[in-house]
């Protein structure tokens, strides 16, 4: 079998008789999604006793023979591009991933290569068949931290289910500005901003999003934090922070980039003037291997900039 074919076959159970040939798919095959199995009947790669069916609603009979012969076809154009990535784990199924600072993950407007996809690409030539080149989730270009890759269709399609239930655990260190006494949940809900399209905000109409938070460390000015995405809507952990006023350090959309500079001593402020990202790392992904449900969990250490920070406000604070 080429690597861009799949092929799948078996008896119709009786149990199925009389149910549409989408619904009979869906249920033998569950490793792939509803709307691909609709496409490969649509392209006239499905079978009921060696006759071709390209209408989802044909109603199937017990003991058919069903054959499905389906090409993958490459989901986009992408270039391939020899760029390194840190690979923390990877089997037949999934590739975990630590992103540096400044990798964008995905193509997009105004930025068409040197992203996370074109290397994986580069890495592996079959992502070329997996939506998105296998990308799950995305982090900010300037986060850095852990991303899941899913190295194959049936592998995408068990995570992204995962995804959707919120079966799969993510979670942050983030530095914020002010000093947070409790932790807390943030639920409100992010939208499109109505007149700066760059940005998330909160607005009543936006999709739901909850945000939870833990204190780890306080100091004279800031708070280190454990933070938990519940919801995965895009720039919400940074938007969040900012709504309740303890905008992430360095954060240059939703956040100015220090605040009372003349209270601070010379050290700390160089080190937050050296500071040109939003200080967030996504250090730790828990979930179950989308082949064999082994609970799996992986962690990052926390980059260089973001811990030589920590330093400089625990100095400040011990003083």
């Amino acid at each position: 079998m080429a690597d861009n074919q799949i092929i799948l076959q078996q008896n119709i159970p009786s149990e199925l008789a009389g149910q549409r040939l989408d619904q009979v798919l869906a249920n033998l095959f569950p490793q792939y999604s509803r709307s691909l199995l609709q496409n490969w009947i649509k392209q006239g790669w499905v079978q009921l006793d060696d006759k071709t069916i390209t209408k989802m609603s044909v109603k199937v009979q017990s003991n058919q023979s069903i054959v499905v012969k389906a090409e993958i076809k490459p989901q986009e154009h992408w270039q391939a591009q020899q760029i390194p990535l840190n690979i923390i784990f990877e089997d037949e199924a999934i590739l975990i991933i630590n992103k540096p600072v400044g990798l964008i993950v995905h193509p997009g407007a105004g930025n068409p290569d040197n992203t996370m996809v074109n290397a994986l690409l580069h890495y592996e030539p079959k992502l070329a068949h997996v939506p998105r080149a296998g990308i799950i989730h995305r982090l900010d270009k300037d986060t850095s931290g852990l991303l899941i890759v899913a190295k194959t269709l049936e592998s995408h399609h068990a995570l992204t289910s995962a995804m959707k239930n919120r079966a799969i655990k993510r979670e942050y260190l983030g530095i914020v500005k002010g000093q947070l006494l409790t932790s807390g949940t943030i639920e409100a809900p992010l939208g499109r901003h109505p007149s700066q399209r760059t940005r998330m905000a909160v607005i009543p109409l936006g999709q739901p999003a909850i945000t939870h938070y833990r204190v780890l460390e306080r100091f004279n000015a800031h708070t280190y934090l454990q933070i938990e995405l519940e919801t995965g809507r895009t720039h919400q952990i940074r938007v969040h922070m900012a709504h309740i006023r303890h905008s992430l350090v360095g954060d240059p959309l939703y956040g100015k980039h220090i605040a009372a500079a003349g209270k601070l001593p010379e050290p700390v402020r160089q080190i937050l003037q050296q500071f040109k990202r939003q200080a967030l790392h996504a250090f730790r992904l828990s979930l179950q291997h989308p082949i064999s449900d082994k609970p799996l969990s992986f962690e990052a250490t926390l980059p260089e900039d973001m811990q030589q920070l920590l330093n400089s406000l625990r100095e400040w604070t011990n003083a």
